[in-house]
């Protein structure tokens, strides 16, 4: 699925020099590494503020108590999803509400979202949480916070660089939250995370509810926690980030070899739904993909993934259980039949084997395979 070996091997004395530093300078919890990484990191996103933090799922919570959704407030966000979407939400004391999703995107439906706000239970809804899926953004949220009055936070974890309408992911909403996680396209070595926001106040609450509630050293203005950025992440990231531009046009390039290689092979059906072949994922006019992951659909995608494994062809299912039928949120209340879109991706999905430095050959190796499984 992913090989960062062939990432590092251009870039490794960089990187070794950047940690160099952090030792000599012993600025091992935030301080410039880290500091020096936000202001880039802001700069190249657009937004005027970068917070960096110890995960992406931190930076979910730390958007949300930044904007002060916490008990009392209900979140909308889609079932579809990893599990920290809905987590962070419970983690700032809200309720969190679900909605189904555009079977052509995976994201987000902006009219399910409406039917929620229009329901009883949306009456205590203050934001919505897009989650900005595989890379590619949820399309419609720019003016949505301003049309039904609540604020826009985007689960940006899996789109560093995405766009739509020229605007950069983080940038959509009230705030965006990133991941860090070593498998993101970009990626840190070990865990962290960052809250992208255009508000001076939310900025201000996010760094000081990182460290414990502090505005001042041990005086605590409110119950924060800790989730600072290391600095040896800092400085993998400020690195990394030099690179990002170029990563992410190689991975537009994959998945556009990828729909050649799928469609001069007759194996991709249009439509939504797969029948006997494959449906492949697009882009979504007025918006800039950066295939995080490259996501087909297919009927018996369990027996495929297994005809891969025997194969030594790496593959994944982002998500085989949609977040309203895992154990731990029963409480939610919903039940099977309640999100179908999201219920039948979860069935169909299947990410294959996507990442700037992949090999035309492989790409050939992994769709041959899947022709010969569905023949």
């Amino acid at each position: 699925m992913l090989d960062l070996k062939r990432q590092y091997q251009p870039i490794h004395q960089e990187l070794h020099e950047a940690l160099g530093r952090v030792l000599e300078t012993q600025q091992f919890i935030l301080g410039a590494p880290a500091a020096a990484f936000e202001q880039e990191a802001a700069s190249q996103l657009g937004v005027a503020h970068a917070i960096g933090c110890s995960s992406g799922t931190d930076a979910l919570w730390l958007m949300m108590a930044a904007a002060k959704i916490g008990p009392g407030a209900a979140v909308v966000t889609t079932p579809f999803s990893f599990f920290a979407s809905v987590s962070s939400i419970l983690r700032a004391g809200a309720t969190a509400l679900l909605a189904d999703i555009d079977p052509a995107t995976f994201n987000l439906a902006p009219s399910a979202v409406e039917q929620v706000l229009a329901s009883e239970k949306g009456k205590n809804v203050k934001a919505v949480l897009p989650v900005h899926l595989y890379g590619q953004t949820a399309e419609f949220f720019s003016d949505f916070g301003s049309k039904h009055g609540v604020a826009v936070l985007e689960d940006a974890a899996q789109a560093w660089g995405a766009e739509s309408a020229g605007v950069k992911a983080g940038g959509l909403g009230l705030a965006g939250a990133f991941s860090f996680y070593p498998t993101k396209n970009l990626s840190a070595a070990g865990d962290a995370g960052m809250v992208a926001t255009n508000s001076d106040e939310l900025a201000e609450r996010a760094r000081m509810l990182r460290q414990h509630g502090m505005r001042r050293r041990y005086y605590h203005d409110e119950m924060g926690w800790n989730t600072r950025l290391d600095g040896f992440q800092g400085a993998v990231l400020s690195v990394k980030l030099k690179y990002i531009d170029g990563w992410n046009q190689a991975r537009r390039t994959v998945a556009e070899r990828y729909h050649t290689l799928f469609r001069n092979a007759a194996l991709a059906e249009s439509g939504i739904y797969p029948a006997h072949g494959v449906i492949l994922p697009h882009e979504v006019p007025g918006t800039r993909h950066v295939w995080h992951q490259y996501v087909i659909r297919t009927q018996r995608r369990d027996a495929l993934r297994a005809f891969l494994t025997e194969r030594k062809i790496g593959s994944e299912i982002y998500y085989p259980v949609p977040l309203h039928l895992q154990e731990a949120l029963e409480h939610l209340g919903y039940k099977q039949g309640d999100f179908p879109e999201a219920e039948r991706a979860a069935a169909e999905v299947l990410a294959l084997p996507i990442f700037p430095e992949i090999r035309e050959d492989e790409q050939e190796t992994v769709v041959n395979a899947i022709a010969e499984f569905l023949s």
